[in-house]
Parts: structure tokens; C-alpha cells; sequence
């Protein structure tokens, strides 16, 4: 029984240590910009505030980690955070006045601000 509780913890530990550091911090930040931006998130038909988007691709994010999902940030966008796993359809934010776009667009383009201004 020892045996079996050790070896699950410690494969819980590998799953976790599995998400680089450097996709940890970069998802963090998308977290945060997602969040400060004050845009709507459009999930499934329903737009939501910025701290619900936020909310909801953290825990996105967690079970993908969990899972081994999550090898580089990109891959945390693609699969997770720019379709909905339950309906398949694309999710969206509106800043402002302005049209509605793919999240994943926002996403790639505020992780490419934030690769830029790191260097």
C-alpha cells in the first residue's frame, strides 16, 4: 500500500514538473493580460467579464498541466485556450468598441508583446 501511494505521488509531482518553468510564467502573464484588459470573453455563445475569462482558462490551464497538455505556451493556446473542449466552438475577445476576434489571436499577439519586451 506504501508502495502505491508513493509511486502515485510521485507520478502527480512528474506531471506537474512536466510544464516548463518558462510556459508557466508566460501562461501566468497571458493570465494577468487576459484579466487587466478589461475585454469580454465569448465562451460557447455567452460573453463573460475579464476576471470570468481569466478564471475559466486557468482551469483550463490546470487540467491540461496535470495531463502532460502543456510541452510550451503555444500549446496551451492552440489546445486549450482558443476552442471551447465541450462545444468546439472558437472562443473570442472584445476589447472595447472594437470587433470581436479569436482569442488565440489576442493570445499569440500579447505572448509575442511580452517575448518582445523580455529580451
Amino acid at each position: 500500500m506504501k508502495t502505491l501511494i508513493l509511486a502515485t505521488a510521485m507520478a502527480a509531482s512528474l506531471a506537474n514538473a512536466a510544464t516548463p518553468d518558462v510556459t508557466r510564467a508566460e501562461v501566468a502573464h497571458l493570465m494577468n493580460a487576459v484579466e487587466k484588459s478589461q475585454c469580454k470573453f465569448n465562451r460557447n455563445g455567452s460573453w463573460h467579464d475579464a476576471t470570468a475569462a481569466r478564471k475559466h482558462l486557468a482551469k483550463k490551464f490546470d487540467y491540461m498541466a496535470k495531463r502532460d497538455l502543456v510541452p510550451s505556451t503555444e500549446a496551451f493556446i492552440e489546445r486549450g485556450a482558443s476552442t471551447s473542449s465541450t462545444s468546439g466552438k472558437p472562443y473570442q475577445m472584445q476589447c472595447g468598441s472594437g470587433a470581436a476576434i479569436a482569442s488565440g489571436q489576442w493570445l499569440m499577439a500579447e505572448l509575442k508583446r511580452y517575448r518582445g519586451a523580455s529580451r
